[in-house]
């Protein structure tokens, strides 16, 4: 049976979208302001990364949302969090440079030693370090977690760690990385989420001692790596929480992880129908405005209802995780819904400005870009309708 879901109806007050954390939308509008399509474009053509951008967001105290007052962050809800990465990606800015930093703190958060969380978290809210990278994906076992080839073998000093991950992004940009690594073998376990432990890795420390990373090209500007392990040792302080259970720390994070990216796609999809709109109803052809045709219309609406449920799915969402209740469903579906939405608002955008939003002046391109990957990073959108299908319709798994 589902677990009840309940909710406080005094703060369950329906808004439409962007209403809100008004004070904190509009600060994050206003550091977004200082970098405009122009800036974006510029880093989108040499593959750079938004050192200024991240700079920014990082005094105004936005990437340590959620890190507590007590280590030097704000202690936010995930709520207001979703609403930063909202409004930065309404901006037109990316905040995929930015938003790793949120979700993966939460399991050294969570499920490290006090040790720990005295170390990193008041140094990564201040921006003196970043923990930007996050090592899960093998070339191998794509989205199957629970298959990782990556081995850490405990010794005496600590644990010796071999494997390979891909498409780790900011792992060239990032202090610290968290890893995922199997310290027991799948069949020397009763399932096979057990065996699996979670490491926070010194990637300066250990570059050139067992630690390589190199660049992917891609599409799109994520600052994508393969990083390889030989033989590298780390120390026992290395592990977060305890050995044999780090799947079960990720689980948490990656529910932040689903609320977080769908907000920044729902705020992508915000700036599509805002430059559709703006386009649709300033470009005349035919002597009339090109809005006026019920082909730019229809989709630009569709868009605009999507984009509604989209934002009251996170909004229930992030309610249930800020309550402890569990959302990995709800988490699900709003990544789902809004990933799709996205696309579609991408590609009405596109349709509308029509040749032009294949030239970069207009920045259609670009974003339309990042839309695509939506789909299929952090979570594939038919993944999420497995999980779906099985854990909350009850359906047999799919092989």
């Amino acid at each position: 049976m589902a677990s009840k879901e309940t909710f406080n109806t005094n703060d369950a007050v329906l808004m439409d979208i962007g209403e809100d954390y008004k004070d904190i939308r509009e600060s994050v509008q206003r550091v977004c302001a200082d970098f405009p399509n122009e800036y974006w474009s510029s880093k989108d053509e040499v593959e750079a990364y938004p050192t200024e951008f991240i700079d920014a967001m990082t005094q105004a105290g936005f990437l340590a949302a959620l890190i507590p007052e007590e280590y030097g962050g704000s202690g936010l809800p995930l709520r207001a969090a979703a609403v930063i990465m909202e409004e930065v990606c309404a901006a037109g800015c990316h905040a995929a440079a930015g938003h790793a930093q949120m979700y993966i703190m939460g399991t050294v958060l969570r499920h490290g030693n006090d040790e720990q969380k005295r170390k990193y978290l008041p140094d990564i809210a201040s921006g003196k370090l970043r923990l930007q990278a996050f090592g899960v994906t093998e070339p191998t076992t794509g989205s199957d977690t629970t298959q990782l080839r990556t081995r850490a073998t405990r010794t005496d000093a600590g644990y010796v760690i071999n494997g390979q991950k891909v498409w780790t992004s900011r792992a060239q940009h990032s202090d610290l990385m968290l890893v995922l690594a199997r310290t027991t073998p799948a069949s020397d376990v009763p399932k096979r989420v057990d065996g699996i432990s979670t490491f926070l890795i010194d990637i300066k420390a250990c570059l050139g001692k067992g630690l390589e990373i190199r660049p992917i090209k891609a599409m799109v500007n994520h600052h994508a790596t393969e990083v390889f392990f030989d033989n590298l040792e780390v120390p026992s302080d290395a592990l977060v929480g305890e050995e044999g259970r780090g799947f079960r720390y990720i689980l948490d994070g990656m529910n932040a992880e689903r609320m977080i990216t769908a907000a920044e796609a729902l705020g992508s999809t915000r700036w599509f129908l805002n430059a559709a709109t703006q386009y649709a109803n300033e470009r005349v052809v035919f002597g009339r405005p090109i809005g006026s045709n019920q082909g730019i219309q229809f989709p630009l609406a569709q868009a605009r209802i999507q984009a509604d449920a989209v934002d009251m799915m996170i909004r229930r969402a992030t309610a249930l995780f800020e309550q402890n209740l569990p959302c990995g469903a709800q988490a699900n579906m709003a990544r789902y819904l809004a990933a799709e939405c996205l696309w579609n608002a991408a590609e009405a955008c596109m349709q509308t400005h029509g040749g032009f939003g294949f030239a970069r002046e207009y920045h259609i391109e670009r974003k339309w870009r990042e839309a695509r990957l939506a789909r299929i990073a952090p979570v594939s959108t038919n993944l999420i309708l497995a999980n779906i299908a099985q854990h909350t319709l009850g359906l047999p798994r799919s092989y």
